[in-house]
């Protein structure tokens, strides 16, 4: 006999889940299926995100930061620390306990709002009266007769040609986050987002690491100063970045892993390392989802096609997060779940895509939202620009660290915000403000009048914005 619901969500990513939960908030039965699993056969609901992606990963930036501090900088502190050791298996089960916590915190908001969850893989059997058939595959099978679908399936990370991961020496995220021993020489084939943490990572415990990136551009999605400063900074502290590379037939023995590639110059170059980090970007992921069953339609990348609200081509069904068009992050997801569950209710559910941030969590973290210099000049926009360094704020000497800066980017006419960009201490948390303004399509004066806390690094926020006039008060 199967269960009936006004909405079945398909993943139980940060997409998937949040979109569950407001949906049942706003008073629908809603169930949420998802495959995921602990080592120990655990649900474990959140997805990449929560398992192998943005919760793992800062687990491991944080605590490989505090073993690069007491090497290197307790000193400049006063504190004299001799003899520091890693033990990596207690820094990898603290990893793991930061996921489980995750983990468990979502079955719990399941539990409260009502949510029925199921543990395995959701896939579209047929149209129906009442709405779609959805069958459950897993410990326990499942039939579910759904009104609403929402499909929030995710990605999976995009393999070399020819190098397929074993997680192993050739590793995605996923083993890039459980390596059992510091490699001596770690290779990692991507200067994205993924590649700088994850090299971040393991050079502050001991690797010797080297970034190959295909771009002849360093971090061009990036404002171009923030990538300057930025290879300047990533180069000094020991990562050896290479960029504008075109990569050879990689060849794995027993011991190591060799990468030929032609380098910038066109000069030909291999190196030799102990594990491989491939981290070339993500495809959407709809294996097992019965994409051809239903005529779910999809485009020439394998994205599911949607609409500006989500909607896909059949009725009911939406899709969201990284399975559809647009940035790949969880913060995006959340809100398109949103806006689904709110459009399912008749309500109107809003995206704005123009002031969704973006985040590098390495040290300096960068931080940006809306457009970049170079993205203005090739519009031909007339703007303004102010910047302020973080060596000129008192809380970033305080803090020991005054690495980057502030920029702000403005109209020339309106001085309505047009972009921001930060590297430097805490630029995750500094982003907010500049995403708050700009979704009020408010001034860089708006930034320059409001009074801001003494000492805080959010004073630099107010100092570039007052340098966009020129009037800057402390530089």
């Amino acid at each position: 006999m199967a269960k009936n619901f006004d909405v079945v969500v398909i993943g139980a990513g940060p997409g998937g889940y949040i979109a569950a939960i407001r949906a049942a908030q706003l008073g629908m039965s809603v169930a949420c299926i998802d495959d995921w699993k602990t080592s120990d056969g655990k649900p474990a609901p959140g997805g990449t995100c929560t398992n192998v992606g943005c919760i793992p990963s800062k687990a491991l930036l944080q605590s490989s930061e505090h073993f690069e501090q007491a090497n290197h900088h307790f000193s400049e502190h006063g504190i004299d620390v001799k003899g520091v050791s890693l033990k990596l298996d207690t820094m990898l089960g603290r990893k793991e306990t930061v996921v489980k916590q995750n983990n468990e915190g979502i079955l719990y908001l399941f539990k409260k709002n009502k949510v029925t969850y199921f543990n395995g893989t959701g896939s579209f059997v047929a149209k129906v009266d009442g709405g779609w058939s959805i069958k459950v595959s897993g410990d326990k099978e499942e039939d579910l007769v759904a009104k609403n679908v929402v499909v929030a399936t995710g990605s999976a990370p995009r393999e070399l040609p020819g190098l397929p991961f074993d997680e192993k020496k050739v590793l995605s995220n996923d083993g890039a986050l459980r390596i059992d021993g510091v490699p001596k020489k770690l290779g990692v084939i991507g200067a994205g987002v993924i590649g700088l943490e994850l090299g971040s990572v393991w050079r502050r415990l001991g690797a010797e690491v080297t970034v190959l990136e295909a771009m002849p551009d360093f971090l061009p999605v990036t404002d171009q100063a923030v990538a300057k400063e930025a290879l300047k900074v990533f180069t000094k502290q020991g990562l050896n970045i290479q960029t504008g590379v075109k990569i050879g037939e990689v060849k794995t023995t027993a011991k190591s892993i060799t990468i030929p590639y032609t380098d910038a110059k066109g000069q030909e170059q291999s190196i030799s390392v102990d594990r491989l980090v491939v981290s070339i970007g993500r495809v959407p992921h709809t294996e097992g989802l019965g994409v051809d069953t239903v005529g779910l339609k999809l485009d020439e990348r394998g994205f599911v096609v949607v609409d500006e609200d989500c909607r896909t081509n059949l009725p009911n069904v939406w899709a969201v997060g990284d399975v559809v068009r647009g940035p790949m992050l969880a913060h995006k997801a959340e809100e398109e779940g949103v806006a689904v569950a709110e459009r399912m209710a008749g309500q109107h559910g809003h995206v704005n895509f123009d002031t969704i941030p973006n985040v590098i969590y390495t040290s300096p973290e960068i931080a940006w939202v809306g457009k970049t210099e170079q993205q203005l000049k090739k519009e031909g926009v007339q703007y303004n620009t102010g910047s302020f360094p973080f060596m000129a704020n008192g809380r970033a000497r305080a803090l020991g660290d005054t690495t980057g800066f502030v920029k702000i980017l403005a109209d020339a006419k309106s001085d309505e915000v047009l972009g921001v960009h930060i590297i430097g201490p805490s630029a995750s948390e500094l982003i907010s403000e500049a995403v708050t303004i700009m979704e009020f399509r408010g001034a860089a004066e708006d930034i320059a009048r409001i009074c801001h806390a003494h000492p805080t690094l959010s004073e630099s926020m107010k100092e570039a914005a007052l340098a966009v006039d020129k009037r800057a008060l402390n530089f």
